[in-house]
């Protein structure tokens, strides 16, 4: 069965028309996609290292994070436990959001397989 599907596939390949990728580089839809992304992808790089970078700042020239925020805790403890929801935080929201960016993608290569060019 699973050289059934490998054989499908290939025909499959060779029924395609071949993408000229220069092309799909210069359409509208491409530049757009790659815009999205970039204004997804830099703000939410930004914040991050901010946010990560700021602990050890903090810790090494300020004393405000080792006064008491709850008990015994500090804020420093805090502030680490928040990095650690952070960076799942943004992973989740990246992850769905990369999903909208493969069905962008996966357009543009339909569009480019058609033969559009939508420059």
């Amino acid at each position: 069965m699973h050289m059934g599907a490998e054989k499908e596939y290939k025909q499959e390949q060779r029924a395609t028309k071949e993408v000229d990728y220069v092309q799909v580089i210069e359409s509208k839809s491409f530049k757009k996609l790659m815009h999205d992304r970039r204004k997804f992808i830099i703000p939410l790089t930004i914040f991050f290292l901010v946010f990560y970078f700021l602990l050890p700042i903090l810790t090494s020239y300020t004393t405000f994070l080792n006064t008491p925020a709850i008990g015994d805790i500090s804020w420093v403890w805090l502030f680490a436990l928040a990095q650690f929801v952070m960076t799942w935080v943004l992973c989740t929201v990246y992850v769905k959001k990369a999903a909208s960016f493969d069905k962008q993608a996966d357009q543009i290569m339909k569009e480019m397989e058609q033969g559009g060019d939508s420059r």
